[in-house]
């Protein structure tokens, strides 16, 4: 399997949603956390401002994508080698393990690490050592791509 390595694009990237990280601390006093935030706008939700930062920060997500294709004038090349009964049990068990660490990667990996948060760090470990697990017995094991 062949992967494209984009150090600027990423770089780039990871300032920005650090940048968002930040705004969004120094603006609300809440984390980043996006699952989190998703989950307070499903029902049962509380009410007042929690709902609409979260209305407005996941719009933000969601405007990204037509700047990106203004700003560089297309969208990048991808390709989808999981069929969608993959990707369903892939969904439900990422929403499973958000709900087990009490937050996802945005939330434990961005603004948990850069709080040198223990239960981040924690939470971090052991979702990249769950992630590189998955992908090594999917790969060499089972022989998937």
């Amino acid at each position: 399997m062949e992967t494209q390595f984009t150090p600027f694009a990423s770089l780039f990237g990871g300032a920005m949603i650090g940048l968002a990280a930040v705004l969004l601390m120094l603006t609300t006093g809440r984390l980043a956390g996006v699952s989190g935030i998703v989950s307070g706008l499903l029902p049962p939700r509380t009410t007042g401002q929690a709902t609409y930062t979260g209305v407005a920060f996941v719009i933000g997500l969601l405007v990204a994508i037509p700047i990106y294709l203004i700003a560089t004038g297309g969208l990048p090349d991808q390709s989808m080698v999981a069929g969608l009964p993959v990707l369903a049990v892939a969904g439900l068990l990422v929403g499973f393990g958000t709900v087990l660490g009490n937050g996802c990667t945005s939330g434990h990996g961005v603004c948990g690490l850069s709080r040198l948060s223990q239960r981040s760090i924690a939470a971090t470990i052991t979702f990249m050592a769950v992630a590189f697990l998955t992908v090594f017995v999917w790969r060499h094991v089972l022989g998937g791509q």
